[in-house]
């Protein structure tokens, strides 16, 4: 039977290129978001990717994308906890509003998507792989609660890993640099700023280019593959070595 995965905000950037890249690979993929017309664009020309909109901070939410996948298919196999916000907050204009919405999307909701998955990827040694950022273990000034979340997500998994191994649920972590996707502009910042944002990136990036989404997506699928048992609890930086900088 065919692997079934979730993949929240799918929508576009890394989710759409993981949603993708997971149907292109034969599996079934349920793909969470907010934005129905996104997710359709996600969709398109793939038979085997199914989208569900609804916001994944409103209480229940997790219980009706891991009931929809189920009812669907009958079973789960990965869960890509990819949807993510992010806030150039200084300390100086600090948001208790900006925290919680941070805390709430990157680090509650896949909590609760990967609590609400738990039962059925047991039955099928499956795996959670959690999207964190090169942010998540190098400071952010500028963004420290953002950088904080992110580091939430990655002791998470190691949390996860150790606790569910006996169980033979795998737990493991991406962790982008700079990538090509629209959660800059999703913060707010005008397009002349992120601009030379990502121009300044660029220029400490050693390998010398931002990140494109499919290349955060080939390696979800490489530690979510079941032909890879023996990687858990990882943490892998795809930055062109920005964290060595």
């Amino acid at each position: 039977m065919d692997r079934v995965a979730i993949v929240s905000g799918a929508g576009s950037g890394i989710g759409r290129a993981t949603s993708i890249a997971l149907a292109e690979s034969g599996a079934r993929v349920l793909g969470v978001g907010r934005r129905k017309e996104a997710l359709e664009q996600t969709a398109h020309g793939h038979s085997t990717i199914a989208v569900l909109p609804l916001d994944i901070c409103e209480e229940g939410a997790a219980d009706t994308v891991v009931a929809t996948a189920v009812e669907w298919w009958g079973r789960i196999d990965v869960l890509v906890n990819n949807a993510g916000v992010t806030a150039v907050m200084p300390l100086a204009d600090t948001d208790r509003s900006v925290i919680s919405r941070l805390f709430d999307l990157n680090v509650t909701a896949p909590s609760m998507l990967a609590h609400a998955a738990l039962p059925h990827l047991r039955d099928s040694s499956g795996s959670i792989v959690n999207v964190s950022s090169t942010y998540g273990h190098r400071p952010l000034a500028g963004g420290a609660h953002y950088a904080a979340t992110k580091s939430a997500m990655e002791q998470l998994t190691r949390s996860w890993a150790l606790e569910l191994a006996p169980e033979g649920v795998r737990v493991n972590a991406i962790a982008p640099g700079p990538t090509k996707t629209d959660v800059l502009a999703a913060a707010g910042l005008p397009q002349d700023a992120i601009a030379e944002l990502l121009s300044h990136e660029r220029d400490r990036i050693p390998t010398g280019r931002i990140g494109d989404p499919k290349d955060v997506a080939d390696w979800i699928l490489r530690v979510a593959d079941p032909s890879g048992p023996f990687i858990t609890g990882q943490v892998l930086t795809l930055d062109g070595g920005l964290e060595l900088v």
